[in-house]
């Protein structure tokens, strides 16, 4: 199935909140780009937000110039639908974010949860990290958030790849500066346990 027709199959056939990665607030991303200690009007955007509520959080926090990125329309609608009339405030982008045409240096922050780990091609690895370093700015932060070493190795069906702190952060490699990895345990609708690792990083190689 193309990865886009499969993503919509998934909203089609579950409601947002019993998809497994769903959180009624996303609260150590919250957390963690709050560290950042940006201004409120600085560019942040959630790759892979979908219906994600850390966009409602973050409006809720004051932040002002925001993006959410997601391969399914259906996930963007749901979360267009929740916010009402205040998603017009967001920058919504339907695509995938391996091809996706986002502006040079655009962003003070790249957040993404559970995306990056269902790029189990090397290439496609590459194509991602070459994707932040173009849409962040110079000593901008990326939040990237994966399963950990005893995380599941399948979602909605999919293969993943799962990480240690270390190795997150080596896929991004010498223009990333660690600032802190952080592990979570996620609990999905249905009760069971999923194992997180966050990587907390500044591009200060970026150029």
């Amino acid at each position: 199935m193309e990865t886009r027709a499969h993503w919509e199959s998934v909203y089609g056939t579950k409601s947002w909140t019993e998809v497994s990665w769903y959180q009624p607030h996303a609260e150590l991303s919250i957390r963690l780009i709050r560290e950042t200690c940006i201004d409120l009007d600085s560019p942040i955007i959630d790759v892979g937000g979908g219906a994600s509520t850390l966009v409602d959080d973050l409006l809720t926090a004051g932040y002002g110039n925001l993006t959410v990125l997601d391969i399914s329309v259906s996930a963007l609608k749901t979360a267009q639908e929740r916010l009402g009339h205040v998603a017009s405030r967001v920058n919504w982008l339907a695509g995938d974010i391996l091809k996706a045409n986002l502006p040079k240096h655009g962003f003070e922050v790249w957040h993404d949860r559970a995306v990056f780990h269902f790029l189990t091609n090397e290439e496609d690895r590459r194509k991602y990290v070459n994707a932040v370093m173009h849409a962040v700015k110079p000593g901008g932060f990326v939040i990237v958030a994966t399963f950990s070493e005893n995380g599941p190795d399948r979602c909605s069906g999919l293969p993943v790849k799962r990480y240690r702190a270390d190795e997150l952060h080596s896929e991004f490699g010498q223009p990333f500066t660690l600032i802190d990895h952080v592990s979570e345990t996620h609990v999905t609708p249905a009760g069971k346990e999923q194992g997180f690792v966050y990587c907390f990083c500044r591009a200060d190689g970026i150029e």
